[in-house]
């Protein structure tokens, strides 16, 4: 698989403002509780320690970050965690991981090339 190929629908701004996003325990957490179920910007604000804006901003900037969705249901606006971008997310850093255990088995290697073969050596008694 090549360098890029799993990352081919993510573009670095998409790639930054899906991180950002997450990096906010209130974020993660609404996008937590909207992947379970669909809510309104009320219902998720009822179970935080601030204000209704507070949230609904919160929940604006998951949505630019395609984390979240609203959707009109009736008079009320339902707030929906987007797993597909959860695994377009999980899907780079998958890549990463890839790169890091390549790298680790390449140190591995290196490693076991400079250990000297201790078989040779006789083991030495003590009396």
């Amino acid at each position: 698989m090549g360098r890029n190929e799993e990352r081919v629908d993510l573009t670095d701004d998409e790639v930054n403002r899906i991180f950002q996003a997450l990096s906010g325990a209130t974020r993660r957490d609404i996008v937590r509780r909207t992947l379970m179920h669909d809510a309104t910007v009320s219902e998720l604000a009822a179970d935080y320690n601030m204000s209704f804006a507070a949230v609904q901003k919160h929940v604006t900037i998951l949505e630019s970050a395609g984390l979240v969705t609203k959707r009109s249901h009736g008079r009320e606006r339902l707030v929906r965690g987007n797993p597909e971008t959860i695994k377009r997310a999980q899907s780079l850093l998958d890549e990463f991981e890839k790169i890091w255990r390549a790298r680790i088995s390449r140190l591995d290697a290196l490693l076991a090339e400079d250990t000297p073969n201790t078989s040779k050596i006789p083991p030495t008694t003590k009396d």
